[in-house]
């Protein structure tokens, strides 16, 4: 009973191609929240409530954990994104929350974010 059910945990999170798809959406709507979030939120108001913080680093782990959960494949035919320095930072956020830089982590979420919107838009499309 217990084999059976682990087996199926396992299956469950395979990387498949045919789930690229639903990946990318997850990411899509994270990076959608950060931005309605930064509609919201200034600097200051993100760094010292620590709810609202921590609200935006689970989106990019989000990001990460998705990224990192895509194909191969998939990751290889679309270079032009930075899956590892992507999944990376999520390994930060997870396993190093204590020494995330606020700077570095703001310049992320106001910069690096909307140039991978695009990105996943057409990412979903060519998958559609």
């Amino acid at each position: 009973m217990q084999e059976n059910r682990q087996t199926k945990i396992k299956l469950k999170f395979r990387r498949e191609p045919i789930r690229d798809k639903e990946r990318l959406l997850h990411i899509l709507q994270a990076i959608n929240n950060i931005e309605e979030g930064l509609k919201k939120h200034d600097f200051n108001e993100i760094t010292n409530d620590k709810i609202v913080y921590f609200g935006f680093v689970k989106q990019l782990e989000i990001i990460g954990e998705d990224s990192y959960k895509l194909t191969k494949e998939f990751r290889e035919n679309h270079p032009q994104t930075p899956w590892n320095k992507i999944e990376g930072m999520r390994h930060v956020l997870v396993h190093g929350y204590y020494s995330i830089n606020v700077n570095q982590f703001f310049r992320v979420i106001t910069n690096d974010l909307p140039t991978l919107l695009p990105q996943k838009e057409r990412y979903i499309t060519e998958l559609s």
